[in-house]
């Protein structure tokens, strides 16, 4: 674990990267290596296997880089992101993840930290200048570890050691410095010096900035228990300048890197942390302990440290610099009473530096005003200043702080000093402080609002800038709003730049525009703003989009009409708009004369006729371009159209045909230009396409319109380079055409092989000099065709002859020969043929006609075919066969090895064998040899006589003269060889018999030899002893190798020539007639088998070679006692390993011990000396077997004695364990020689948690309990074996016992969980009445799950519920007490069911309670009233029972403050059965979320009044008006019949009441209603009603009421409506003027849009002959104006877009 991010974990097979910052999520990869470490910033994986280490990028999945160290790496950490250290046994190495360089030595180990020492550290310093590295080493006493450490400054290339066990690297900040001091942090503890002391120092700083900054060494506080303790690591939190110590036994220390001193001390854990880490973003620390693989996190506990170092440290002086510098609670009442101490003494700069210490604990304005209260003495600063300059120099004022350090500046006109805080960060902006600054500095001011976030005046900052391009920007950023529509309208008359540049800003915020367009831009162009108005809807419409196409339209419409056509012609030239009217524009740009602008807008073919007559004032290439626009019909109706109007525009023209040629398709522009008879404008417009165009008119026309132009080069050219055009078209065209330069029709004719047409042409057109040109010029390769067509057109032979000669070389020499064959004329080309010879030809052809012409004309013939070197043999071989075959055997075999076959034929056929036998010795050709030596078989396997005759004959010739005849040793070898390979073996004995033993310059020749013994062997078995008797000079090694051989098995034989060459008379070395013994032994032994031949020979022999190879020989025959007495006599030790395995298998120990002291004496082997212990053993000989253990051996004892022991050998074992202290193993061995007391003693030197769990069970099965519980006492302690003895325990029945040793382990100093665990369990099976007090006085230490399930298992409720409720799993605790009458305790149920996770427990509960406990009902849901769902409740209680919603009526009472409608509508039903008509009316009236239609509906019919007036209420609530008041008429509550007509404020129901009065002679009531109605009655209904029914009485008072009211209203409408004084009149302009722009103070009422939307009446400026707008108005509003008369977004509704500017 290099980081928080990733933990790493090395498995057999694979490594598993666990993700700390993604739950936990685990990353299997199948990687197999011995270590792994993952990057700390990115996911680079480094890997190491033996010497090799890779790493990997795991993102990109791709390695990255890859070495092969020369020492084994014994540590290795990642010291940043792009660097990982390694350490070998003797240097220290660094290797950077980038470049592909290897690692780089950075120092060596210092004599202190060598080999013997373990690395547990290595760390970097942030400027990488120097180096830490530390370890640990064994003592001098037993349980005593050594710290090391060496500090190496990378600079000066020095180590400096130190006596410690951990150190560290930070940058920490000092008081009074600029710079950060690079300090480390170690700890020392001296091996003679029992005290550990912790150092902090700086290293590296330049001595010229001062001294560095050292701290005295403190005391470590190390507890008495733990004096043997040392660290392991030492980690530093950056974040709060504090380091954190852990050591072995898991202890924790906490110093404050600025004093050195220890906070804090506690033991986090038994075991040890291997590996820890800091977390940069918290500064806690992360740690894996070693057994139990589990994860720590460490860090500090802000709101507590003070006040545990105040209270518990009693150090106020640390608590002071702790809490300012870190700023954390606790340490408020220390800083109070030490600033009334200096205020008291009058220490005014130290109490303002303690204030700036404290965080924020003094830094109130309380604190300010007591500064401001300290006169200023004379000459020095006031208080307050060298107050405030202290903060300043600590850090940043606050709020307050810089409001009151700003009003004295600003006072003194020094705005320099406000701008140099504020750009140092050092104030605290805010709205107040913006407000002082703003009269002083616009800009600082600005500065100050935007940091503060306070938008508004931040915008009117802008405003008074004249910054109107940021507004917008601004105001989108931080999401402010406000009336754009005023500010522009102001802004429009008095800065129209500054309007436009508002307006862009506007229209191009994010989310869309904040304007409605169109009325700005008639708000521009009513004020005669083109240019302005141009530049908006630039802007605006730069989108493009679709619904904005009147606008585009209109923008070009203004600017194409108002006399600025290059303007519109600018936009369209950009292409930003597409969407506007393109035919209108068209016509408009038509008439501006802008005709390429109008040609473009039309898509109307007669419309663009109609433009392209003024074509001549286009530019040519806008003409070339456009027709890419247009289909196919339309260009080429245009380009007719055009080619009509004369030459002039036939350049053009040509330009359009050549750029479109593929679109319009040449045979429609050749149509074109011949329809036009532009046969010119043909030959243009093809020559820009006929080098790129496939199809054959072109090119033909190309051809037929450049010889109608005399271009007779073009068509030449075309001729001889087109592969496109019709040959047979262009030559019929050519031809008949009988043009005077006939080149183009040769160069088609030769191309498209027309020669003989072509020669046919010339030679009747009398153009011989042509034919001549042709053939030497244009194609010579030719010549053959055209000499045969002149000799069949019958043409003169000397021109034909000349011809020739003029060709020369160039013409092909076989087609010619051919030809002239085939026409009886070869001899014509004697002299043409000896010619090319003559100039040095060597070309096959030439010399094989003029062979041919020689052999013809027998013009000694033999000489040529045997000195001409150029003519082909198997041209001219079978040319002579037929006249003379001695000349075809000369031709063939001028061949060399081409015309074997033939050669052969013809010698087979005309019987010339003695030729061919000479032939085939000079060869040397084995596969020649073979064609003529291989028998062949006829049609049925047969073979063929005639065959077989000629080849004896050929061998005869060959025996008889061919090879005695030879005096070459090659040609002897490969005739043998050849004669072997064809399987003649007769033949070849007698051929080599002849050589060999009749005597010849061959008969000592040693391949012969060879060859001759060999082919006896396989030929003839009887003649190959007489051969070796005969001859000497033979390889004896090879021959005999392959005598013994399985094809032949000759063992005697290649026994004879060993022992033959093993004689001094033919062997003379020594060395080599042993290594012949040595092999004949080996015939004897290997092949033959005869070991007692092969024994006999060794003794005749007696040389120890020979020995050694019988005794190998006995030894795979399993005679292993012959073979160790062979391997004596022969002193070999070489095979002991297969010796010592044939003895242990053969069970002789004693025969073998001599061998082995024998071996002894020149190996010394570990198998050796092992083997002979056992040997030693096996023979019970224990006294030489504790000599010999006890002397100088190399044997492996633990193995040995592992063996004796798996065997039984007990006593052997014994003495082998003890010799190497063993105590393990002898242990065991003790026990099986019922040693118990004995074993208990090894056990105890063993210390081993195995061996003393063999030892504990040993002596519980021979009843020894007390030894055992020895045993098992060391057993418990640890975790992962306290089964295994709970199950031996259990096994044997030993209960009490069991029991007994556990409650001992209570007592160890190191008791673990798992003995409480454990006991607890015991106690649940055995001990019942004590489980509940172990559970309670041993919580804490208890694994609660395990526990829990073996009460469940007894059936131990109430304890399984005190552990669930102890453990916080509620949860459970409720289920079991639910389900167990005998653990239920209400109180502790109504605790556990509010702590329980799962919701679906406390509905369960309910139930439960309703079941079992109807009576604790209502306490339970009180207790549950903020936990459930009532609703979910409630339904619960409905589906139980009627008497159930009763028993929880009080619940529901209490819970109905929270308005649901299950609840109401359950209360409702209960009140309505208990007819309790008040509390429902209550109920209805304060929470009415409830199917109050349906309750209506159900009261409407109850048999009791009140229930019926709920429900007239009720329908009146719900402004069901009419059914209410029909319910109230039926039982005359007259009364709330007027109260809903009059809540309805609906005239036709009042109107509908007034006429059920006026009916049923209710005169009071209709009086009533008419009072009660007075605002909703018309009045002409109430005279009416009163008219017809004589209630002249009972309406008057309305009519009165109504009279006095029309009357009122009148006279407030003729104040408003009366005209206004005359001196009003001028306070009322005098204050419109004074609300503009540019007048007052000049600020804009940003904040309130209704207030300056409009022009007064008499500023509209007056017609000046301008643009119509009339369109402007039409899109989206009738005449021009929205209803209101006011324009959309605040624009006066007087500027009628109809008007004239």
């Amino acid at each position: 674990m290099e980081s928080d991010k990733w933990i790493v974990s090395v498995e057999p097979n694979q490594v598993s990267l666990i993700d700390l910052q993604n739950q936990a999520q685990v990353t299997r990869r199948p990687i197999k290596a011995e270590a792994a470490v993952m990057n700390p910033s990115v996911n680079i994986l480094a890997l190491r296997s033996g010497k090799m280490i890779q790493m990997f990028n795991l993102d990109s999945k791709s390695k990255l880089k890859s070495h092969d160290v020369d020492s084994p790496i014994v540590f290795w950490k990642w010291t940043s992101a792009t660097n990982l250290a390694l350490v070998t046994a003797t240097s220290v190495f660094h290797w950077s993840t980038e470049g592909a360089d290897a690692p780089i030595k950075v120092f060596e180990r210092h004599a202190t930290i060598g080999s013997n020492t373990q690395i547990i550290n290595y760390t970097v310093s942030p400027d990488n200048k120097w180096c830490l590295l530390g370890g640990i080493s064994a003592g001098g006493a037993p349980g005593v570890v050594n710290g090391n450490m060496q500090l190496y400054s990378v600079e000066k290339k020095v180590s400096q050691p130190l006596s410690g066990h951990g150190g560290a690297f930070c940058s920490i900040k000092l008081a009074g410095r600029e710079d950060m001091a690079q300090c480390l942090v170690f700890h020392e503890k001296k091996p003679e010096d029992p005290s550990h002391r912790l150092f902090v120092m700086e290293v590296g700083r330049d001595p010229s900035k001062g001294a560095p900054h050292r701290l005295p060494p403190t005391q470590i506080p190390v507890p008495p228990e733990a004096a043997s303790d040392f660290p392991v690591s030492l980690v530093i939190d950056a974040k709060n300048d504090v380091a954190f110590l852990l050591s072995k036994a898991g202890f924790v220390y906490m110093f404050d890197i600025h004093s050195g001193k220890t906070m804090f001390r506690t033991r986090i854990t038994q075991e040890t942390m291997f590996v820890t880490c800091p977390q940069a973003s918290t500064g806690a620390v992360f740690g894996i302990t070693v057994r139990t693989g589990r994860v720590y996190r460490v860090g500090l506990n802000g709101a507590n440290l003070i006040p545990y170092i105040v209270n518990t440290l009693r150090d106020n002086d640390l608590a002071i610099k702790v809490a300012g510098r870190l700023g954390l609670p606790g340490a408020e009442h220390l800083y109070t009473q030490q600033f009334e101490a200096l205020m008291g003494a009058g220490q005014v700069k130290e109490a303002a530096q303690l204030v700036a210490s404290s965080g924020s604990a003094l830094r109130t304005p309380q604190t300010i005003a007591r500064f401001q209260q300290i006169p200023a003495e004379p000459g020095a600063p006031q208080p307050v200043f060298q107050y405030f300059s202290t903060l300043l120099e600590h850090g940043k004022l606050n709020e307050q702080e810089s409001i009151e350090l700003a009003k004295p500046v600003l006072q003194q006109g020094r705005p320099q000093l406000m701008e140099k805080w504020l750009k140092d960060d050092k104030l605290h902006c805010s709205e107040a402080l913006g407000d002082l600054i703003m009269p002083h500095d616009t800009a600082m001011a600005l500065s100050v609002y935007l940091r503060s976030e306070t938008h508004g005046k931040a915008i009117q900052c802008f405003v008074q800038r004249g910054e109107y391009d940021k507004i917008v920007p601004y105001s989108t950023s931080v999401g402010y709003s406000m009336d754009y529509s005023s500010m522009l309208s102001q802004l429009l008359f008095s800065n129209p730049q500054g309007a436009l540049d508002l307006a862009k800003g506007l229209v191009s915020a994010e989310g869309g525009p904040l304007i409605d367009i169109q009325a700005t831009a008639e708000a521009f162009l009513s004020s005669n703003r083109v240019q302005e108005t141009t530049a908006f809807l630039l802007e605006a419409l730069k989108d493009n989009k679709e619904e904005h196409a009147y606008l585009q339209t209109k923008l070009l419409e203004i600017n194409l009409i108002g006399g600025a056509p290059q303007v519109a012609d600018a936009i369209m030239q950009n292409g930003i708009l597409t969407h506007y009217d393109k035919a209108h524009i068209g016509k408009l740009c038509e008439r501006a004369g802008m005709w390429q602008r109008a040609a473009e807008h039309y898509s109307d073919i007669n419309d663009i006729k109609r433009v392209f007559k003024n074509s001549h004032q286009m530019n040519p290439e806008f003409v070339v371009t456009y027709f890419g626009k247009l289909n196919r019909e339309q260009s080429i109706a245009l380009l007719k159209d055009m080619m009509s109007r004369g030459p002039s525009n036939m350049q053009v023209c040509v330009e359009v045909a050549k750029k479109y040629n593929d679109e319009l398709g040449s045979e429609e522009l050749v149509k074109v230009f011949e329809n036009a008879k532009a046969t010119e404008g043909l030959y243009y417009y093809l020559g820009a396409v006929v080098n790129f165009s496939e199809d054959p008119v072109v090119h033909f026309k190309y051809i037929q319109s450049a010889c109608m132009l005399g271009q007779f080069k073009e068509a030449e050219r075309v001729c001889r380079d087109s592969n496109i055009y019709k040959p047979e078209q262009v030559k019929e065209y050519l031809k008949n055409a009988k043009l005077p330069d006939p080149r183009p029709l040769i160069h088609v004719c030769d191309r498209y092989d027309f020669v003989d047409e072509l020669t046919e042409y010339l030679y009747l057109n009398s153009l011989l000099q042509y034919v001549e040109v042709y053939v030497t010029k244009v194609s010579p390769a030719k010549t053959p065709q055209v000499v045969g067509k002149l000799f069949d057109l019958g043409a003169n032979e000397d021109f034909t002859k000349r011809i020739l000669m003029a060709v020369g070389t160039s013409c092909p020499v076989e087609e010619m020969v051919e030809i002239a064959e085939t026409r009886n004329r070869l001899r014509m080309l004697q002299p043409w043929l000896e010619a090319r010879v003559a100039t040095g030809s060597t070309e096959a052809g030439t010399h094989n006609a003029l062979g041919k012409i020689y052999i013809q004309m027998n013009k000694d013939p033999k000489a040529f075919l045997t000195n001409n070197m150029f003519y082909e043999p198997k041209v001219l071989g079978p040319f002579c066969e037929s006249l003379d075959p001695s000349l075809a055997f000369v031709a063939y075999k001028k061949g060399a090895g081409e015309c074997d076959d033939e050669l052969i034929k013809i010698s087979f056929t005309h019987g010339l064998f003695r030729d061919l036998a000479r032939y085939l010795v000079e060869r040397q050709d084995l596969e020649l040899w073979a064609k003529v030596l291989t028998k062949e078989e006829g049609d049925e396997g047969d073979i063929d006589s005639e065959k077989e005759a000629q080849r004896r004959q050929l061998i005869d010739q060959v025996v008889e003269w061919a090879l005695p005849e030879s005096e070459s040793a090659d040609e002897v070898s490969c005739t043998v060889k050849a004669f072997m390979a064809a399987d003649l073996p007769g033949e070849l004995i007698v051929l080599l018999e002849r050589i060999i033993l009749q005597g010849s310059d061959f008969s000592d020749n040693k391949n012969l030899q060879n060859l001759l013994i060999l082919t006896a062997i396989r030929a003839d078995h009887t003649k190959v002893a007489s051969y070796i008797d005969q001859l000497d000079n033979f390889d004896a090694k090879d021959i005999a190798l392959i005598c013994v051989s399985e094809s032949h098995m000759l063992y005697e034989e290649a026994f004879t020539i060993y022992v033959k060459f093993a004689k001094p008379e033919h062997t003379t070395d020594k060395d080599e007639q042993i290594e012949m013994q040595v092999l004949a032994i080996g015939v004897l032994v290997d092949f033959m088998k005869d070991l007692d031949r092969a024994k006999t020979f060794a003794n005749q022999v007696d040389e120890k070679p020979v020995w050694s190879k019988l005794g190998n020989a006995q030894l795979e025959e399993k005679m292993a006692a012959d073979a160790i007495l062979s391997f004596i006599n022969a002193e070999d030790a070489s095979e002991y390993v297969r010796v010592c395995a044939e003895a242990n298998e053969a069970e002789i120990y004693a025969e073998v011990i001599p061998f082995l002291k024998m071996a002894r004496k020149n190996l010394q082997e570990n198998l050796l000396d092992t083997e002979l212990i056992y040997a030693y053993a096996k023979t019970n000989n224990l006294t030489d077997l504790e000599k010999f253990v006890n002397g100088p051996n190399v044997a492996n004892i633990q193995s040995i004695g592992d063996r004796c022991f798996s065997e039984g050998l007990y006593n052997a074992s014994k003495l082998l364990f003890k010799s190497i202290n063993n105590n393990s193993k002898l242990a065991l061995c003790h026990i099986h020689l019922e040693e118990y007391r004995e074993a208990v003693a090894a056990a105890s030197s063993a210390n081993n948690v195995s061996t003393w769990k063999q030892v504990c069970f040993a002596c519980l099965k021979a009843s020894e309990f007390r030894l055992a519980a020895t045993c098992g006492l060391e057993v418990i302690k640890y975790p992962d074996h306290v089964d295994d003895v709970v199950t031996t325990y259990s096994d044997l029945g030993h209960f009490d016992h069991l029991v007994s040793l556990f409650e001992q382990g209570l007592g160890l100093e190191d008791a673990h969980i798992g003995i409480f665990t454990e006991l607890g369990i015991l106690y649940t099976k055995h001990v019942p009445e004590k489980v509940m007090e172990h559970c309670k006085v041993f919580f804490s230490k208890l694994n609660v799950s395990k526990v829990v399930r073996a009460c469940e298992r007894a059936r131990l409720f109430k304890p399984a519920v005190y552990l669930y409720m102890h453990d916080k799993q509620a949860d459970n605790a409720v289920k079991i007490m639910s389900e167990h009458c005998s653990a239920f305790d209400n109180d502790l149920f109504l605790d556990a069911i509010v702590k329980v996770r799962n919701a679906e427990i406390m509905y369960k509960a309910v139930s439960f309670y309703l079941t079992m406990h109807p009576l604790l009902f209502t306490r339970l849901m009180e207790v549950l009233e903020d936990h459930v769902d009532h609703s979910r409740v409630v339904n619960q209680l409905r589906r139980t029972g009627d008497w159930a919603l009763q028993l929880g009526q009080e619940y529901m009472k209490s819970v109905q403050k929270a308005n649901l409608s299950a609840v109401n509508e359950a209360l409702n039903e209960l009140y309505i059965e208990d007819e309790d008509y008040e509390s429902l009316r209550k109920s209805i009236d304060k929470f009415q979320n409830f199917n109050m239609i349906a309750l209506a509906s159900k009261l409407a019919t109850h048999e009791l009044l009140e229930f019926r007036r709920i429900s007239a209420y009720v329908y009146r609530c719900n402004k069901k008006w009419s059914q209410s008041i029909e319910l109230s008429k039926n039982d005359r509550m007259w009364k709330d019949c007027i109260d809903t007509a009059n809540e309805s404020a609906d005239e036709e129901t009042i109107e509908e009441l007034l006429r059920f009065f006026c009916e049923t002679s209710e005169k009071e009531c209709f009086c009533a209603a008419l009072y009660t109605c007075f605002s909703h009655v018309r009045p002409d209904v109430a005279i009416e009603l009163g008219w017809l029914n004589g209630y002249h009485h009972f309406v008057m008072p309305f009519l009165v009421q109504n009279m006095r009211q029309t009357y009122e209203r009148l006279q407030v409408l003729e104040k408003r409506t009366a005209p206004p004084k005359e001196e009003d009149a001028q306070d009322q302009i005098a204050q419109t003027y004074g609300q503009l722009g540019g007048f007052g103070n000049g600020m804009l009422m940003l904040e309130n849009g209704g207030g300056m939307g409009g022009m007064p009446g008499g500023m509209m400026p007056q017609g000046q002959g301008g643009i119509d707008m009339s369109g402007f108005g039409q899109a989206g509003m009738q005449n021009g104006m929205p209803p209101g008369g006011m324009m959309p977004n605040g624009m006066p509704g007087g500027m009628h877009p109809n008007m004239s500017m």
